[in-house]
């Protein structure tokens, strides 16, 4: 086993773990005290966290288990990982401590909204999830909490998924297309995933099959990715945005969820145009195009936790 430590202070921005990795972007981490998504104020904890990370083209070839902790704070803190590589690389590109955040956020709009969202969650940054397994959990994101969601996951890697040793303690990886497309609807049934069994079967099949696969998505141009993406079963707009956003580095996404509908039927109401399409080109443009999705995860976290 390898370890190792990122020192926060050098990094550009500050950066902080819990509110990352609990914030509603990403359901593949489990915390080694079993408290993920128990608190909807997530943030500044010094907990472990754990993962089996899929291969990442340019990152890492193989299945990689990952624990990761952070201690001290989001300017002066430590970010501590232990795995079977070294993996300062993959930390880095999983929680995109390549940006540069104060330029990014300092980039967008002055607005009062968003200006209280940084300040409650300053060091949030976004996530770059293996893109199938970040398909996946927002397939199985509609209607539910995040709680439940994250259950979902989890349920899908102990059932389904290899296990991977580190240090002696066995991690289980997400399923893999193949893994989940020869289940039955009845057996994902089986897991809680409700009427989303069948798209994440289906889904998988597509996959598996060689007929798609959702990282070709990011040859395209913003809007006809989103759209390439709704070819999947379950996917529609707004879960494309969210694989667009949290996988494939698309930054101008803007998941329209209930969350985000509400805040722009209560702070920028001019933005809703009547169709996902214009509605997402107009709020896109109120937090700044660029780097919107920076903006909206925020307000999301920030809104979600009980802030205004």
């Amino acid at each position: 086993m390898e370890r190792g430590a990122v020192d926060i202070a050098d990094l550009a921005g500050p950066f902080d773990l819990q509110a990352t990795v609990e914030s509603g972007q990403s359901y593949l981490w489990n915390r080694a005290d079993g408290g993920t998504y128990n608190e909807l104020h997530a943030y500044g904890g010094d907990e472990w966290y754990e993962s089996v990370v899929d291969p990442v083209p340019g990152v890492v070839d193989e299945r990689v288990p990952l624990r990761v902790r952070q201690t001290g704070g989001a300017h002066d803190g430590t970010l501590h990982w232990e795995s079977s590589v070294d993996a300062v690389p993959l930390v880095y590109h999983l929680f995109r401590l390549d940006d540069d955040l104060d330029a990014i956020l300092g980039s967008t709009p002055n607005l009062p909204l968003l200006d209280r969202a940084y300040d409650a969650y300053e060091g949030m940054r976004l996530t770059r999830d293996p893109v199938f397994p970040c398909l996946i959990s927002f397939i199985c994101s509609a209607q539910m909490r995040v709680a439940r969601i994250h259950g979902m996951q989890r349920r899908l890697r102990t059932t389904y998924g290899d296990t991977v040793t580190l240090d002696g303690t066995e991690y289980h990886a997400f399923p893999t297309p193949d893994q989940l497309s020869s289940r039955t609807e009845a057996e994902l049934r089986d897991l809680s995933l409700g009427y989303r069994a069948s798209y994440v079967q289906r889904t998988a099949e597509i996959v598996a099959s060689g007929e798609s696969h959702p990282r070709e998505a990011a040859d395209h141009p913003y809007e006809e990715a989103r759209e390439s993406l709704t070819r999947f079963v379950g996917v529609g707009d707004k879960v494309a945005d969210c694989v667009l956003l949290f996988s494939l580095e698309f930054l101008e996404a803007v998941p329209i969820d209930t969350w985000i509908r509400t805040t722009i039927e209560e702070y920028y109401p001019d933005c809703e145009r009547g169709n996902y399409t214009e509605t997402s080109r107009a709020i896109r443009e109120r937090f700044g195009g660029e780097f919107a999705g920076y903006a909206q995860t925020y307000v999301f976290y920030h809104l979600r936790a009980g802030g205004d």
